[in-house]
């Protein structure tokens, strides 16, 4: 294997912006392990499809454990596997509520505590954001706290992990259609596009292209990269 040639974990891999993120490394002639509930089965020389609940911490070390035995190292992780659950607060079911929390920020969280002792120099850690964590939407307040929760424990992370030359970093998708978002209505939608100055939804790959540039920036960590059409710049990142 050449010096060069990273491994990734990647969850929520199977699908949308996960997926794109794989495929975007697997071009770039990296490895990557798929770490999503069902995955499809595919796996080759620079591929592992893993099924694992991030929420579950017997089925993470079990996945990381493989990763290490088939490719020895663990150079880059992607948390990326998300769950959205919407209601107002006076009726969103606290059920609903701490899935969406367990899932987007525990979850996170649990992926992060299984792959560090893995993690060397250099290693990098991407956090996959939303515009809704720095900016309110009424009936979102789940995925929302998730988001801003996540926010969070990318800087507390950065400054934790920095002495031993661990980046990590959050980058903060826009409207991008996923199947999370393609159950939006066309007036919704419309709505929405008409709040993002570029004019349009963003695409899979192009946020893929940033987590790969992220995850390769040697200089750069506790940083909130927004990919959004220039959305949040409407309103401004926290200082």
């Amino acid at each position: 294997m050449l010096n060069s040639t990273k491994v990734w974990l990647v969850t929520g891999g199977s699908r949308g912006i996960g997926q794109a993120i794989v495929q975007r490394a697997l071009c770039g002639g990296d490895r990557v392990a798929v770490l999503a509930r069902n995955p499809e089965k595919v796996s080759n020389e620079n591929s592992l499809s893993l099924a694992a609940d991030v929420c579950d911490e017997n089925q993470l070390r079990a996945a990381v454990e493989q990763v290490i035995t088939v490719w020895g190292r663990i150079d880059v992780v992607v948390n990326n596997a998300g769950l959205h659950r919407g209601g107002k607060a006076s009726r969103l079911d606290l059920k609903d509520w701490e899935a969406v929390l367990d899932t987007n920020l525990s979850g996170a969280l649990k992926v992060i505590r299984t792959a560090e002792p893995h993690l060397k120099q250099d290693a990098s850690i991407v956090n996959i954001g939303a515009v809704v964590g720095f900016r309110g939407f009424p009936g979102d307040a789940a995925y929302a706290s998730s988001k801003a929760g996540l926010a969070g424990l990318t800087r507390a992370l950065s400054i934790e992990f920095a002495e031993r030359g661990i980046r990590v970093n959050l980058v903060i998708p826009g409207l991008v259609l996923t199947d999370m978002t393609s159950s939006l209505s066309e007036k919704a939608m419309e709505s929405m596009r008409n709040m993002i100055p570029l004019g349009r939804l963003g695409e899979t790959k192009e946020i893929a292209d940033v987590v790969h540039a992220v995850a390769s920036a040697s200089y750069m960590t506790g940083a909130f990269i927004p990919v959004d059409g220039g959305l949040m710049s409407t309103f401004g990142l926290p200082g």
